[in-house]
């Protein structure tokens, strides 16, 4: 896909989730759409993220971007599904036991930190729990054999890389949901609010991860501002706890803001790089 055909696309899901919010404003009122507004924004916000991983997934495998389309197409309705199931559960719990908020709050200002104060040695992608769990079950091969998931060799059954990448895709979405889902139960806990506004955003991630795959190198300190947004939505979550509500609106405006203030951060740095280099070989 082409950055300006992503982009185009990447404009009309946001369009249509637009469209969706004005829909809860007539059906639902003023409240429900502003909170529909705040979890499309948080879920979109992090799901940055999960991108920049998958880029890195993508790469350590070496997969040519003609086969990355199909697993994103089954990453994205895997996600759909989890989602439900984790939206679900997460409400029921939270509406039975509400101190498990304060929980979550804090479990997301952890990760906000260790996301901003992780170590630049990145551990091999290859050598991922996940993909050593599933070697015990299926045994993959390191040739791709088309778009196929499976290949026959010797008569034995086995994975190919684009099934390994497709289990660690939706192994790293099943994480993500854990910071992500708890983060807009910091705007909301109505599951048709939280479900629709997860689902908006997932659908439009496909367009997204070849548009950020195009433009990653120039949005380095985007991580940050997704780590700041983590931090923020559990501080929001655990100052519950004194009786201290943050209002849905100022909750978006910082939001955005930070996002804002890391992709200008990004493009500055960016600027200072491509004009330093040109110094250099000038």
């Amino acid at each position: 896909m082409t950055t300006k055909k992503a982009t185009l696309w990447v404009l009309i899901w946001v369009g249509l989730a637009a469209i969706f919010n004005v829909g809860v404003y007539i059906f639902m009122g003023p409240a429900k759409a502003l909170e529909f507004l705040g979890g499309y924004i948080i879920e979109q916000s992090l799901s940055l993220d999960n991108l920049f991983l998958f880029i890195v997934i993508f790469s350590s495998f070496k997969i040519p971007a003609i086969y990355q389309r199909r697993v994103l197409n089954y990453g994205i309705f895997g996600a759909i599904v989890l989602r439900l199931i984790f939206i679900v559960l997460g409400v029921a719990v939270v509406h039975k036991f509400e101190w498990i908020l304060y929980v979550f709050g804090v479990i997301l200002i952890f990760s906000g930190l260790k996301m901003m104060f992780k170590s630049e040695n990145e551990k091999d992608i290859k050598d991922s729990v996940i993909l050593k769990v599933l070697s015990k079950f299926v045994p993959i091969s390191h040739e791709l054999d088309g778009q196929k998931f499976f290949t026959i060799k010797k008569g034995i059954r086995y994975g190919t890389p684009l099934l390994a990448i497709l289990v660690l895709i939706e192994g790293s979405d099943i994480i993500f949901a854990i910071d992500s889902i708890p983060a807009i139960f910091s705007i909301t806990t109505d599951p048709f609010i939280v479900y629709t506004s997860n689902l908006f955003a997932i659908m439009g991630l496909r367009s997204l991860y070849f548009l950020i795959e195009k433009l990653h190198k120039a949005f380095e300190y985007v991580e940050y501002g997704v780590a700041l947004i983590l931090v923020f939505t559990g501080i929001k979550l655990s100052i519950l706890y004194f009786h201290i509500e943050i209002p849905i609106l100022a909750s978006i405006f910082i939001i955005v803001g930070i996002l804002a203030m890391s992709i200008v951060a990004s493009l500055a740095a960016r600027r200072r790089k491509i004009k330093k280099a040109y110094i250099t070989k000038k």
